[in-house]
């Protein structure tokens, strides 16, 4: 039995009717042989780690009247059948078919009486090639974790033993709700002495970094320094790379910062890695300032054809990391999120790269502020039953159409993949996108995955609030052909 941390039922306590706390990936593998049985291969292998990887056996024990994060119990009825499920798709099975088939998967939550998962094997496609659909609980794993279990559903070499048969899991005594009530009582009585802790923490971070000294100075010297750090000396405009402002301002408004509804829509589609390091070169910048522009700039033109474009830049929430991959445990969060500029005010594709790189700067030096471990620790001092009931008020409330709160416009996060050819069971991966969260006043999730020669673009949205997602993927694209055309790199 292990006791979520805050950060990981902080993924539980966001649910509502319409937002969901489950991540996934899409892999779509090849046929190594006509007889080949993509179902079975999925089958054994996920009975084979079933035993061994706890987010697949374990399920929530809740505590007694909310009063502290729930735990992770071994679930004795645990039934492999209902995890790993296969369906095929009608002919012609092109790739709008089985997007379609994703957005409605992803669309649905998990039940939380079981463990907290389900794999899709999608057969069907018009070339042969079959899919692998993943979809775990945020509450479980993060990104971090999501490439461990890859690496451990997947293979370094085509012609890998075969798997065993599976381990029976082994059960264990469930504990009582007094046990439970007594254990959350104890923290109820320390947790505002670790929030003030947490909070003093954060503030003397804060007044280091900023290069106030004596406390009672604390006011005076706070203008100065937001004043320094804010605009160069020999001028009166800010710019990125010298600013480090905290978003403490709404993000402007968009057709997708409005309340979602529990139906989305997906898209995906790969591009020349190759390219994208060409641009780098020419740009003099990196492989993320260029994903960073090639989103802005598709943001830009979608937002210029529904004439919605705000003349200030939008915001974008990128996934970081603290994960040092020296974790006993993996199967956590430990991930945190800075938020950087998007140039989207500024017309000229080349400029736009400078400027994502100056913003992205900018943005790490902001999280540079507070203790990478701090948001994890400041949620672990928040009451369950008080966010809970706060995010379904909200939900109800539609308050992302009455106003837009959110510093943030859109999430968009670069993984690092495998380098290498990874493989299941003989079945080659090709491609692999992560899909991610969307939530009210967020409608729209942007992911870029890298694997051997591609980064494979996936986009989740909101199904009403961006009815054309195929339309805005296109122009990612069309984006890479203007940063070609401007630093003259070949396509």
């Amino acid at each position: 039995m292990r006791q979520l941390s805050g950060l990981d039922a902080t993924f539980l306590h966001m649910e509502s009717p319409t937002t969901f706390g489950h991540v996934s990936g899409l892999g779509l593998y090849s046929r190594p042989s006509p007889d080949f049985d993509p179902y079975q291969t999925v089958y054994r292998r996920f009975g084979a780690l079933a035993a061994a990887v706890e987010p697949l056996h374990q399920k929530l024990r809740g505590v007694p009247l909310g009063l502290d994060h729930p735990y992770w119990i071994v679930d004795d009825n645990f039934d492999l059948d209902y995890h790993v499920r296969h369906l095929g798709l009608a002919p012609p099975g092109d790739m709008s078919q089985l997007s379609e088939q994703v957005a409605r998967i992803f669309g649905r939550a998990l039940d939380r009486s079981r463990p907290l998962w389900e794999v899709y094997v999608i057969e069907g496609l018009a070339d042969g090639r079959w899919a692998l659909m993943t979809k775990f609980h945020h509450s479980s794993i993060d990104g971090g974790a999501g490439v461990v279990l890859l690496n451990m559903i997947t293979d370094s070499s085509p012609d890998a033993a075969p798997d065993p048969e599976p381990s029976p899991v082994e059960p264990e005594e469930a504990p009582n709700d007094a046990v439970l009530l007594q254990r959350a009582l104890a923290k109820l009585a320390v947790n505002p002495v670790r929030a003030m802790r947490l909070q003093l923490r954060v503030t003397q971070g804060l007044v280091d970094s900023f290069g106030i000294a004596p406390a009672s100075q604390i006011t005076r010297a706070a203008r100065r320094t937001l004043r320094t750090i804010t605009r160069r000396p020999d001028s009166d405009h800010p710019t990125a790379v010298d600013r480090v402002r905290l978003p403490l301002t709404p993000a402007p408004a968009t057709p997708w910062n409005r309340t979602i509804t529990a139906h989305r829509r997906f898209a995906m589609r790969s591009a020349s890695l190759d390219t994208l390091k060409a641009l780098k070169t020419a740009s003099g910048g990196t492989v993320n300032d260029i994903v960073m522009a090639i989103c802005t700039g598709a943001l830009r033109s979608y937002l210029i054809g529904h004439g919605a474009l705000p003349s200030s830049p939008l915001r974008a929430m990128v996934p970081v990391s603290f994960r040092t991959g020296e974790e006993e445990v993996p199967w956590t969060n430990l991930v945190s999120g800075i938020v950087a500029d998007l140039p989207t005010n500024c017309p000229d594709p080349a400029q736009r790269v400078d400027l994502c790189h100056e913003a992205m700067g900018a943005a790490k030096r902001q999280f540079e502020l507070i203790p990478a471990d701090a948001i994890a620790q400041g949620a672990q001092a928040t009451s369950p039953i008080i966010a809970t009931a706060a995010s379904r008020l909200a939900s109800r409330l539609r308050w992302a159409d009455r106003a837009n709160l959110l510093p943030t416009n859109v999430v968009i996060s670069n993984v690092p993949g495998p380098r290498t050819p990874v493989w299941l069971g003989g079945a080659q991966l090709e491609n692999y996108v992560p899909l991610s969260i969307v939530t009210d006043g967020m409608g729209l999730n942007i992911t870029v995955h890298s694997y051997l020669d591609r980064l494979d673009f996936g986009l989740i949205a909101c199904r009403e609030l961006v009815p054309d997602l195929e339309h805005l993927l296109d122009l990612h694209f069309t984006e890479i052909d203007a940063l070609c055309d401007a630093y003259g790199v070949a396509r």
